[in-house]
């Protein structure tokens, strides 16, 4: 593939790099560290392996638009680089999946600084996470093809239609951050949202440790003693396997499965065979380490479960409270110009209800509707109906 590919899908998509060796890997990044921001997005595989299996990366940022074949390319070190470098703002949508490649592209580090276009689109009126598509057809008024969402990014030559699909996610990424950007300072909202941004740099976010896994199990607080010190030990178990053996944890042993095996604490492989939805392949293959594992767990003290807490219907003094406080939001939502579902979600005005503002409320939307709201809640001030709307009267 040369490096430099025609426009043959369309007559506005600018010619593009294919990144295939080293040698032009080093000479896009070094191209890339002089800018202050580079649109990326990513192509990956996860159905049948523990890890997301990276096959391309894409990038454009001005008169550079390119492609990186992560499968051709051995030593992702120079690009691994430009995303830690903290002078650089690294431009994504819906960002979670694409950091957790990246936390494992470099071996336990979080890229920053980011914007997600994804969580900063609502803040000027759109859906709370909207999709990709979406949001180029509201703002930019493109209808993005759906043909290529199933491809196989792990098939080589990549297929040009395919090819361009991909370069898509970024050509229009850069130009829905420098629109949504601009008009976030215009509004001076852009430090509203450091703190969401914040979140998806944490490295935790992307690297539970084994011993935790067994608390996703569901309803883990139905089990006690030995199922649950079982579970725990199963679970850690499983998680390891999982990594080493870079599968999917679901197709070693699915939850409900290896819950089914710590409350019958099997003794033998044979009894183990009774254990319903325990696939022969994964009994041959690990039954022995799971009979050895359920005795020495059974006799073990169980970390304690996370209580179980029932979540507590509001009366209807509170419900009403609730009601009005979300008619304010509508209203200030509506003034704004953002999504209601972003400045205050029914949970939060739940929380202002039960907990008080001060608790619930923080960074930019304490300074829009704290006052607000606890002048309704004191009542110093009642919501009525105005001729444009809702109002504050004294």
């Amino acid at each position: 593939m040369p490096d430099t590919m025609p426009d043959t899908m369309s007559d506005t998509r600018p010619p593009y790099l294919f990144v295939d060796t080293p040698e032009k890997l080093s000479d896009l990044c070094n191209q890339l560290s002089t800018k202050s921001y580079i649109a990326i997005d990513t192509e990956f595989l996860r159905e049948r392996t523990y890890r997301p299996e990276l096959c391309l990366v894409q990038v454009k940022v001005e008169n550079i638009l390119a492609c990186i074949d992560t499968i051709a390319i051995k030593d992702m070190g120079p690009f691994v680089r430009l995303l830690l470098n903290r002078d650089i703002t690294k431009v994504l949508h819906a960002a979670s999946q694409d950091m957790e490649i990246f936390y494992l592209l470099s071996k336990g580090t979080v890229p920053s600084p980011i914007f997600d276009t994804q969580l900063a689109a609502p803040l000027l009126g759109h859906n709370e996470q909207i999709g990709y598509a979406n949001l180029v057809k509201e703002m930019l008024n493109v209808e993005l093809s759906k043909s290529h969402t199933r491809a196989d990014w792990t098939r080589r030559p990549l297929p040009e239609k395919q090819i361009a699909y991909a370069l898509d996610d970024v050509i229009y990424l850069e130009e829905l951050y420098l629109g949504i950007r601009a008009e976030l300072v215009d509004r001076d909202r852009l430090e509203w949202l450091a703190p969401e941004f914040a979140e998806w740099e944490k490295p935790e976010k992307y690297d539970q440790p084994a011993k935790q896994r067994w608390l996703k199990v569901r309803n883990i607080q139905r089990y006690k003693g030995a199922a649950l010190a079982c579970i725990q030990a199963l679970a850690e178990w499983r998680e390891i396997k999982a990594r080493e053996l870079n599968r999917p944890r679901n197709w070693l042993i699915k939850d409900e499965v290896l819950c089914s095996i710590a409350q019958m604490q099997p003794d033998t492989i044979d009894e183990l065979s009774h254990v319903r939805g325990l696939d022969k392949k994964s009994r041959d293959r690990f039954g022995a380490e799971i009979i050895e594992l359920i005795k020495t767990a059974s006799i073990q003290t169980p970390q304690p479960a996370p209580e179980f807490i029932k979540k507590k219907k509001l009366d209807a003094a509170n419900l009403a409270r609730v009601a009005l406080l979300n008619a304010w939001v509508q209203q200030r939502a509506t003034e704004l110009d953002i999504n209601s579902a972003i400045l205050a979600p029914p949970k939060l005005l739940e929380k202002c209800v039960t907990t008080g503002t001060q608790q619930a409320l923080g960074g930019w939307r304490a300074s829009l509707l704290s006052d607000d709201f606890n002048d309704i809640l004191d009542g110093k001030r009642s919501v009525s109906v105005g001729p444009d709307g809702l109002l504050l009267s004294e």
